[in-house]
């Protein structure tokens, strides 16, 4: 493959539809390899913004805004990194003629856990969680009864845990539909799921592109509220276990198809495996690998969407730990320990303009035997601070 310098004419361009934390990280690894970037999202000064050759802050769900961009700056590959958008406008852009990654349809599947719930259990006959779909009160009353309690309530369409909750009980179930509005995306359906009682959970990253299918080793981590605050690797699992989990992610992600990167989450218990979820990009549990791996998340990444080799080396066990802010701030500070720049440890500041309580706004990263290592990104996040300027 050939490289040039950015901004010529014929140089390799991504898009990156998401600008988050994630998407910084992918625009880095791209830009390293020379490739231009364009970042997109909903906000300026976004994080990838800080790092692109050019940026954009438009409405990430109207679907003739976001083409209009498309048109005008007519990337090689556009890389969708969030999953509230115009899924009308990619499947438009494919039209066009332009490379969505993976592709549109594996978008439109796995942006609604809804179509990527269905697609798994009943075109792939995976094994997953009982569930049902629901769209009113009532209709969540009945479900959840059919399903038994304990039970898993989301928004087919949402991320970072928001609008998630668990009803224990048929008392719950009414906080459980007003939880459900605070969905980033639709809240107008709801998934109610079995809830499984595992023994742990599993993110596998698995990327595919012409040259084959790599798996990174298995992420553990811990979720509060739907969203990770920490994530180590590798996860500790039976070879059985591993086996099967790697054999339901070939089969997902080759039933999607395209090139990329895809987090795809499993509940285990003993040697079984139950699909979760899939992402096709990125995953947060995944910063782990900057640290553990000689090509990250974000590398392999790009890599897989250039067509390149995949292959890398696991480094060894390290953990992440996600610092959430503590104050609201239009100009936040983060307040960084020094003894967390060490040789098997530092932290990565997200540059988000605004600070809201609970946002993610870094990570610390350890490299280290798994309990110690996540002792000690806990022990770092926990001496973090944001404030104001």
């Amino acid at each position: 493959m050939q490289f040039t310098t950015p901004l010529q004419s014929n140089s390799i361009k991504i898009m990156l539809l998401g600008s988050g934390e994630l998407g910084k990280e992918v625009a880095i690894e791209a830009l390293r390899l020379g490739v231009e970037v364009v970042a997109v999202d909903k906000y300026e000064n976004a994080p990838a913004h800080l790092v692109a050759n050019r940026s954009y802050a438009v409405d990430m769900k109207n679907k003739d805004a976001l083409l209009e961009i498309i048109e005008k700056e007519k990337p090689t590959y556009i890389l969708p990194e969030i999953e509230a958008i115009s899924i009308d406008a990619l499947f438009e852009a494919e039209k066009r003629g332009f490379h969505v990654i993976p592709n549109a349809e594996a978008v439109n599947k796995t942006m609604n856990r809804k179509n990527i719930r269905v697609f798994a259990a009943e075109e792939l006959g995976l094994k997953t969680s009982k569930y049902k779909f629901v769209k009113t009160l009532d209709e969540l009353k009945v479900a959840s009864s059919e399903i038994g309690f304990p039970c898993v309530i989301k928004p087919v369409m949402s991320s970072s845990g928001h609008g998630q909750s668990i009803a224990k009980t048929a008392d719950d179930i009414e906080r459980s539909w007003e939880i459900a509005k605070e969905a980033r995306g639709d809240a107008s359906e709801l998934i109610v799921e079995e809830f499984i009682k595992f023994d742990y959970e599993i993110t596998l990253l698995t990327v595919r592109n012409e040259t084959g299918t790599t798996f990174c080793e298995p992420i553990g981590h811990v979720q509060k509220d739907g969203d990770y605050i920490l994530s180590w690797q590798p996860m500790a699992m039976s070879e059985v276990a591993l086996k099967k989990a790697q054999t339901i992610a070939k089969a997902v992600t080759d039933g999607l198809g395209g090139r990329g990167i895809f987090g795809v989450e499993f509940f285990v218990l003993g040697d079984e495996v139950y699909f979760s979820e899939l992402s096709p990009r990125p995953h947060d549990t995944g910063m782990v690998t900057l640290i553990t791996q000689s090509q990250s998340e974000f590398a392999l990444h790009v890599r897989a969407v250039l067509g390149l080799p995949l292959d890398f080396t696991f480094y060894g066990s390290g953990a992440s730990g996600a610092y959430k802010a503590k104050n609201e701030s239009h100009s936040p500070v983060i307040d960084v320990p020094n003894d967390a720049f060490s040789k098997d440890s530092f932290v990565r500041v997200f540059g988000k303009p605004e600070s809201h309580i609970g946002r993610r706004m870094a990570v610390a990263l350890v490299f280290d035997e798994v309990e110690k290592a996540k002792e000690k990104a806990l022990a770092i996040v926990g001496e973090m601070k944001d404030t104001s300027l």
